[in-house]
């Protein structure tokens, strides 16, 4: 076998795949149920529980994990929106710093516009 054989079937079992619309669609979908959870569980969390320094470990608990969940799903929802238009980008860009700014200013776009749609904003 030949190196640049080696190199053109590293090549093609390395390229790139998308994944189906259906499963972009569908964790797209699962990270927004999350971060709606998240902060309806923020929303109902009871501050006068808190009064007593017993309740703290028990209390703060569920708020803190719905941050947590919360957070992370927000993260995931803006890396989906924004990777969906990554080959629009690459087409526009005509340098990679061009491509980077335009990947940046994609993803502060969904982060407000996540933002906007979060439950208790409208």
């Amino acid at each position: 076998m030949m190196a640049g054989d080696v190199e053109a079937l590293l090549r093609q079992a390395l390229a790139p795949v998308d994944p189906p619309v259906e499963l972009e669609e569908r964790l797209e979908r699962t990270l927004g149920s999350l971060v709606e959870m998240a902060a309806e569980e923020l929303e109902a969390w009871e501050l006068s529980a808190m009064r007593d320094p017993r309740n703290w470990p028990r209390q703060a608990l569920r708020p803190a994990a719905a941050v947590v969940v919360g957070s992370a799903a927000a993260v995931g929802l803006v890396a989906v929106r924004t990777q969906r238009k990554r080959h629009r980008r690459r087409a526009v860009s005509g340098s990679v710093i061009e491509l980077a700014e335009r990947t940046l200013r994609d993803v502060a776009a969904e982060a407000r516009r996540l933002a906007d749609e979060a439950p208790g904003r409208h």
